[in-house]
């Protein structure tokens, strides 16, 4: 594929990768977040187990930012609260597997020191800035909230904290804004104060869920960009949620695809989008809008649906929708395709040859 797709992060064909800050993997020390076999069920009221998330591996380094990309009912957002260990009040989740933020597992903590955790070790930033605001509370005390939960602070301090928060996000008129309620703000600086919000109490980690929905392409970018500062600033680790991949160039190091809960193909984020190698990665590619080439009135689409969370079946949950399957495709798990150190994909028919296979 050598065509170029817009978006609001830029261009997929030749973009150059941010890289800058971004620490490299040593075998001395364990990656700032180490997510290894991450399974989970949801126990519903009727009976049914729905399996959320199936066998997820993935790392992030301090500084670098990993992109995660799938259709809605993917299981993005699921991971992203999993990692973060906040579910639902009525949610019945059995989770198995290593959440490990600094080489300590998150999810064989006790209660307590995971929700000391929680906007000190790792903050989110959610995907919908109309939303994720207490109408009822004043914005500056919504941003300073992952401090003021540890320590009390007068009113002047908190005041001044908020306004420096907002100032960090560039909102203007900090002061005023932070005295604001949230239906006073544009949805552009909601997602600001939510960012705002996020790096608070000064976390090693940041989840981004669909940061950029609800809002137009100029501010897309602009928050964007400011996610892409602070990580380079603070060293920052950010897993970015989407359903866009093509926002991902210039943003994300590295692409991880999911698919019915399971990451199905990982690797650098030029490598995956120039020579995409398991079939539904090519398809979300050939989804996005091209700048070049000649004009496409209709965009290609995905036959089918995704299978049944409450499924159980045998082999690749994307066969029945995949025009490259076979017999075995639906009888058997496929294996884990090396295509390059940094580059694999689960996958029967992979559309590139490969040379060895994971065992």
């Amino acid at each position: 594929m050598t065509d170029a797709w817009t978006t609001a992060g830029g261009t997929i064909a030749g973009a150059t990768i941010a890289t800058a800050a971004t620490a490299t993997s040593s075998n001395a020390t364990p990656p700032l977040l180490s997510v290894e076999s991450l399974s989970t069920l949801i126990h519903t009221p009727d009976g049914r187990a729905l399996r959320i998330l199936r066998d997820v591996d993935l790392t992030i380094e301090a500084g670098e930012c990993l992109g995660v990309v799938g259709e809605s009912g993917s299981g993005k957002s699921f991971l992203a609260r999993t990692v973060l260990g906040v579910h639902g009040r009525t949610d019945r989740v059995e989770t198995t597997g290593r959440v490990r933020l600094d080489g300590e597992d998150l999810l064989s903590a006790p209660p307590r020191r995971r929700a000391a955790v929680l906007g000190t070790g790792i903050a989110m930033v959610h995907q919908d800035p109309m939303t994720s605001l207490n109408p009822v509370v004043r914005v500056g005390e919504q941003i300073v909230e992952a401090v003021t939960n540890r320590q009390r602070l007068p009113r002047g301090q908190r005041r001044a904290l908020a306004a420096r928060l907002l100032q960090s996000v560039d909102v203007p008129d900090p002061e005023r804004r932070a005295r604001a309620w949230p239906h006073e703000l544009s949805g552009g600086l909601r997602q600001r104060a939510g960012i705002a919000a996020a790096l608070a109490g000064e976390p090693r980690l940041l989840l981004a869920d669909e940061p950029t929905t609800a809002l137009d392409v100029t501010v897309q970018r602009t928050v964007l960009d400011l996610l892409d500062r602070h990580r380079v600033e603070r060293g920052l680790g950010v897993l970015l949620i989407t359903h866009d991949i093509g926002l991902l160039s210039g943003r994300a190091r590295r692409i991880a695809v999911m698919y019915a809960g399971r990451i199905v193909e990982t690797g650098r984020t030029e490598d995956v989008t120039a020579a995409p190698v398991h079939p539904y990665t090519a398809a979300l590619l050939r989804s996005v809008p091209r700048v070049t080439g000649p004009l496409i009135r209709t965009l290609p689409t995905i036959a089918g649906s995704p299978p049944d969370p409450a499924s159980n079946a045998p082999g690749c949950p994307f066969a029945s929708r995949c025009d490259r399957a076979e017999a075995l495709c639906s009888a058997e798990a496929p294996p884990l395709v090396r295509v390059s150190d940094s580059h694999t994909a689960a996958c029967h028919r992979p559309l590139i040859p490969a040379e060895e296979s994971c065992s």
